[in-house]
């Protein structure tokens, strides 16, 4: 039987590990107000920074898709990992020893898939590493030597050696207690007619890490004649590798982007090293992919769209980089962040280019000098005689669909006018006028149904807005004044229990007259209520958490729970208000439920049930004069 975590030990982690450290793994975070956090959510697309995340608090909540949840919940959704996996991952970091009931603890069956299958890749690096040092490894050593790299480079990147024979590695990973069947699922082994062996042999080995620096694949390059495999051999679609949601050298640089608003992609794992060691520590590169959506996705996080931000390709000026660059330029505009396009001289990638004139040229390489739009659009006027009438009008035809994709009215324009220059048409308006039709009548066949970005400038009637997603929670009408100040209330119960405790424990559901903060207060007192919220506001929130019912009301309490108030002093006096507005407006609702009912029935009421209703009416009218009157000092 699996072992269950020990409850302590849970609420241990949660404490050992802050929630801001975590996430910030992942994306960068800003300053947002009432000790808040802000970034992109990294579970929908968005241009603006909707997620938020609160430390104090331990929890995290995106405005735009309503996911929301603690660090654990967090983990699970964005690395696909069960509830004990993000545990024992929190555990190892922490170094919090884990204690399993139900009949003790079995590392080897009771571990998650992930964490078994990083496990292996963790000791696999190790393995790699330690056999760079050996006499089989020479080649590898000189073919880093010969590239500039020394023994303290390929330590910093963790470069390492496959020994040539069939299951080096295999028998090392089974001698570490892992199983046939996980090391074929890692992709570290492969099926050979007498079991799994090896599936990197004699290769020079780069270890893959994602963003939060776990390796979950390596890149192999040949460095005999005599191998017949490609000249780069990756790890192999994995539950843990996926080539078009990795950046090689992300876990190093990510820092360096999220600080500079810059980021430098490059084509390989040596051209990252010569990067970084040349002081461009922002360089990533994708892994025998091209640079896709999910790339942009990785980048945007950390870049922020701060408006300033910077993303620099270097591929080759040969036919395939400059394939490569019209390739990136379909996804220019998923990044709000400016692209340019950095070439070489001679064509040389920036391993070449630091053997040949040194760490300076590798540094001034970087610097933003050509947009890529123009790049582009330069390769495909290239192509034609411009110089003709009939080279002219084919290389506008080529040209100008890709300019009409921009979906910004004033980029759009200021691209048009300078494609008109790169031609050679003189009729800037002409070139415009061209674009503009084909970008209208893309967007009437649906070819972009969401419409301009919300920057767009280009008049209203272009404009399509594009529609917000809808909230999986539940729907509420924040135009009521009733529900804005449960709201409030709740926020205070959640967020600052010790100004609205012991009284707000004294409130029914029944009080709150939508029905999903009715079900948030349910969840309160079944937490043992606001009082709870004295001790240890952290482990009160979880206790909130593990009440609801439903994910819809698991997704409003996280929102609530980091959403900032909206008075400017929030201390007694201001809960106090909120505390009476709520109960007033309850007593007045029964109040005129009582008097309607004492209507409905008219001449047919019993006496003695009139004079108990007219009593209740009295003694609740009494009570609500109180409340006008003394304020929170009546509750």
């Amino acid at each position: 039987m699996a072992g269950r975590i020990n409850d302590d030990d849970v609420k241990a982690v949660r404490d050992a590990v802050p929630i801001d450290a975590v996430v910030s793994e992942y994306l960068q975070l800003r300053n947002a107000g009432g000790g808040n956090l802000k970034g992109l959510c990294p579970f929908h697309d968005e241009k603006s920074p909707s997620f938020q995340v609160s430390p104090s608090k331990g929890l995290f909540h995106c405005f735009g898709c309503q996911e929301g949840g603690d660090t654990i919940a967090f983990m699970q959704k964005i690395d696909h990992l069960t509830f004990a996996e993000v545990v024992e991952r929190l555990a190892a970091k922490a170094g919090i020893t884990l204690r399993y009931e139900e009949g003790g603890y079995n590392p080897s069956h009771q571990r998650g898939e992930r964490i078994r299958l990083v496990e292996a890749h963790k000791a696999a690096a190790e393995f790699y590493v330690d056999q760079l040092n050996g006499p089989e490894a020479e080649i590898g050593r000189k073919f880093l030597a010969d590239r500039g790299f020394d023994q303290a480079a390929a330590a910093h990147f963790g470069v390492g050696y496959s020994p040539a024979g069939w299951d080096h590695l295999t028998r090392f990973l089974r001698g570490k207690g892992f199983s046939d069947k996980e090391l074929i699922t890692s992709g570290l082994s492969q099926d050979g007619r007498r079991g799994p062996i090896d599936r990197f042999r004699g290769r020079l080995m780069w270890p893959i890490r994602d963003t939060a620096g776990d390796v979950v694949g390596f890149g192999a390059r040949k460095l005999r004649d005599d191998d017949n495999g490609p000249k780069y051999l990756n790890t192999p679609e994995t539950p843990i590798y996926k080539k078009s949601q990795v950046l090689y050298g992300i876990d190093l640089a990510k820092k360096e982007i999220a600080k500079s608003s810059r980021a430098v992609v490059v084509e390989g794992y040596t051209d990252v090293m010569a990067c970084h060691l040349a002081g461009v520590t922002t360089a990533i590169a994708t892994c025998g992919t091209a640079f896709g959506g999910d790339h942009i996705k990785i980048l945007r996080r950390l870049l922020m769209d701060n408006g300033s931000a910077r993303v620099i390709f270097t591929f080759d000026g040969d036919a395939a980089g400059q394939k490569a660059a019209l390739r990136a330029f379909e996804d220019d505009q998923k990044f709000a962040a400016e692209t340019y396009i950095a070439i070489a001289p001679d064509n040389m990638d920036p391993c070449d280019l630091r053997l040949a004139k040194g760490d300076d040229a590798v540094r001034d390489l970087v610097e933003p000098r050509t947009p890529l739009f123009e790049f582009a659009l330069r390769q495909i006027v290239g192509r034609y005689d411009l110089e003709t009438p009939a080279g002219r009008a084919a290389a506008l035809d080529e040209a100008a669909p890709v300019v009409a994709k921009i979906k910004t009215g004033s980029v759009q324009r200021e691209v048009a006018v300078q494609l008109a220059g790169f031609i050679g048409i003189l009729d800037q308006e002409y070139v415009v006028h061209r674009i503009n039709q084909l970008a209208q009548w893309a967007r009437g066949r649906g070819g972009d149904r969401r419409g301009p970005a919300p920057a767009a400038r280009g008049g209203a009637r272009h404009q399509q807005v594009q529609a917000a997603p809808v909230p999986s929670g539940p729907a509420l009408n924040l135009r009521s004044p009733a529900h804005r100040t449960e709201r409030e209330l709740l926020k205070l119960a959640l967020q600052r229990p010790e100004l609205v405790a012991p009284a707000f424990d004294a409130y029914g559901s029944d009080e709150f007259t939508a029905p999903p903060y009715a079900a948030v207060r349910q969840c309160v007192e079944e937490a043992g209520g606001a009082e709870q919220g004295l001790a240890d506001s952290r482990e009160y929130l979880v206790r909130v958490l593990d009440a609801t019912p439903n994910e819809s009301v698991r997704k409003l309490i996280t929102e609530l729970a980091v959403e900032v108030f909206h008075g400017k002093s929030i201390d007694e006096t201001y809960a106090g208000e909120h505390l009476v507005k709520v109960r007033l407006r309850a007593v007045d609702r029964r109040i005129n439920d009582v008097q309607s009912s004492l209507a409905r029935l008219g001449s047919n009421v019993a006496p003695e049930h009139l004079a108990a209703a007219q009593n209740e009416v009295w003694v609740l009218q009494q009570y609500a004069q109180t409340l006008r009157n003394h304020g929170a000092d009546a509750l």
